[in-house]
């Protein structure tokens, strides 16, 4: 039975409500509906921290969906998963894939930064050098992000201000 079947949610059960509707109206491939539903079931999945079932409706979905867009969000997803599971060099490789179809994700720019912000890390081991050059990245990201964005990140461009990174 789809996850979208039963969800108890009362939040969960309206999205899947209006989406079905929406998907009837809306001019769609059967193709497109099913990526879809996979794609609503893994952020459902997600949500409920069920990451295994999620990223198994993320892939299914990106085997139907063709639309570079739709398929942003969909690495974009993984991605996520993977900066929960602390597989950093994972989630990085998705969320690059997600920004080439669509470099237009703030919030992908905005994780990429988190992760390399981990720095810190190379500060505690006494390697300065190498915290500097994560963090110029992490810059470089936050910006991407604040300039798709800007009022948003209000912390990170604090952060660049204070490192005198913002140009």
């Amino acid at each position: 039975m789809p996850r979208s079947r039963i969800n108890g949610n009362f939040i969960d059960k309206t999205f899947s409500v209006v989406a079905n509707i929406l998907l009837q109206i809306i001019p769609t491939t059967s193709g497109e509906k099913e990526a879809f539903t996979y794609y609503r079931d893994g952020m459902s999945a997600q949500s409920e921290g069920n990451y295994a079932e999620a990223l198994q409706n993320y892939y299914e979905a990106m085997r139907l969906e063709i639309d570079p867009y739709d398929r942003s969000y969909i690495l974009y997803n993984i991605g996520l998963i993977h900066t929960s599971n602390g597989e950093h060099t994972k989630a990085l490789e998705y969320y690059f894939r997600a920004l080439e179809r669509n470099p237009f994700l703030p919030q992908a720019f905005n994780n990429m930064a988190v992760i390399c912000h981990y720095g810190e890390q190379a500060i505690r081991q006494g390697d300065s050098e190498i915290a500097e050059a994560w963090f110029d990245q992490a810059a470089e990201y936050w910006k991407q992000a604040i300039a798709l964005t800007p009022g948003n990140y209000i912390e990170a461009h604090n952060w660049l201000k204070i490192t005198r990174r913002f140009e």
